[in-house]
């Protein structure tokens, strides 16, 4: 039988301490993986719609093949292995600042993590995804300034509460011209949030992309016995 929580890993990293945790949920009596920063919750297994849903929905605003996609943020790694099920995927690479948790998913201490490691289309990237767009180095190191079909983001909790205040300057104007940048003409940017669609900053993405949408996804929550919603924006360069 499962123990009640297990503690598989914690590091102490610049931003903080990360601990990789397993638990039985016993609302849906299922095993759950979370990650915390500190005392705070960033992500867990019992929630993952929106995560994959990031995926589906950036992709499929992509009517074009094959294509070659970046996913900043690793986490548990939904979006990433999501990504990998759309057989115009020629390659991935996942841009993670954290160098634990790229170690989780090599030492497989995650489910699924070998479908992600083994793939010969995924590159994991050791970096800081906001440093690679704010220079302009990108997110090949064998090619600088490299363009892609996609870009996913995956890692604060909305454009105006970021783990860290040097993501801010991304979600300007400024910022995310310099990530337009980095796509290829037609290609898509699709971000997560964990906020409601926000009006300031779709206005923001529309004034940088040629077409800004903000789709609101929902999933039952076995916690509340209702309903929660993130937010995931996908916006698009003229082609």
């Amino acid at each position: 039988m499962l123990s009640r929580l297990v503690e598989l890993d914690w590091v102490a990293t610049r931003i903080g301490d990360i601990s990789l945790r397993r638990r039985m949920e016993p609302t849906t009596e299922t095993e759950v993986y979370e990650v915390k920063l500190g005392d705070e919750y960033l992500m867990s297994s019992l929630f993952t719609v929106a995560e994959e849903e990031l995926s589906r929905l950036t992709l499929a605003a992509l009517s074009y093949q094959p294509l070659d996609v970046v996913v900043g943020g690793l986490g548990l790694g939904y979006t990433a292995r999501t990504a990998l099920t759309d057989d115009r995927v020629r390659s991935l690479i996942v841009v993670e600042a954290l160098a634990p948790v790229i170690g989780w998913h090599r030492r497989e201490l995650l489910p699924h993590a070998a479908a992600l490691t083994t793939d010969p289309r995924t590159t994991l990237l050791e970096g800081d995804f906001f440093a690679l767009v704010r220079d302009g180095s990108g997110f090949d190191p064998a090619v600088g300034g490299r363009r892609f079909d996609a870009i996913l983001l995956d890692v604060d909790h909305s454009p105006v509460n970021v783990l860290n205040p040097a993501h801010a300057d991304l979600y300007t104007a400024d910022g995310l011209r310099r990530l337009a940048n980095l796509l290829h003409p037609g290609g898509a940017f699709g971000l997560w949030s964990d906020d409601a669609p926000d009006d300031t900053f779709l206005t923001l993405l529309n004034e940088v992309f040629a077409t800004a949408t903000a789709e609101v996804v929902t999933f039952p929550n076995p916690l509340t016995r209702g309903t929660s919603a993130n937010t995931v924006y996908v916006a698009t360069t003229a082609a």
